[in-house]
């Protein structure tokens, strides 16, 4: 297995990985971004994310990705926005091979945190994750404001 940053021709297979994850996190039809979206945000003079490919005889097996962001507390860190391995090759180690890609980048990149979300009945994934060393909050709320609500804040304003 090869961990490898991600590069253009990759996001066809990117792109069927998050697929599998919207399936996998019960939003099958949530997927709105193109391989043309993945490739002008990914790979544009300034990009707008980062990605890590996991690699098996020339097949895309996972992925990571993820961006920087700024804490007015903490400084640069690391958002981890997904990492998913096709569920044929889940427990061969592509999991855990990119999630330590992650963390090496961090340390790499002298971030003072990495940050990610989970959903909270993913308990194989909050067990592994805290075993790990991370911190898995519960008193912190994930809040967002989807396209529609976005429409409808500026109708309404």
């Amino acid at each position: 297995m090869k961990i490898r940053k991600a590069i253009e021709k990759d996001m066809t297979s990117v792109l069927e990985l998050i697929k599998e994850l919207a399936i996998f996190e019960k939003e099958p039809d949530a997927v709105v971004v193109t391989v043309d979206d993945l490739v002008r945000d990914g790979f544009s003079e300034n990009p707008l994310f980062q990605c890590f490919v996991a690699e098996v005889n020339n097949e895309i097996i996972g992925m990571a990705l993820y961006y920087y962001r700024y804490s007015t507390w903490k400084g640069k860190t690391i958002h981890l926005e997904d990492l998913i391995v096709k569920e044929s090759k889940r427990g061969t180690g592509a999991g855990f091979a990119l999630y330590k890609e992650i963390i090496k980048q961090g340390k790499a990149e002298n971030v003072r945190r990495i940050e990610w979300n989970v959903l909270d009945w993913n308990t194989s994934a909050i067990d592994f994750y805290e075993k790990s060393g991370a911190k898995v909050l519960n008193d912190w709320r994930v809040v967002h404001m989807d396209e529609a609500g976005i429409n409808r804040f500026l109708i309404e304003d």
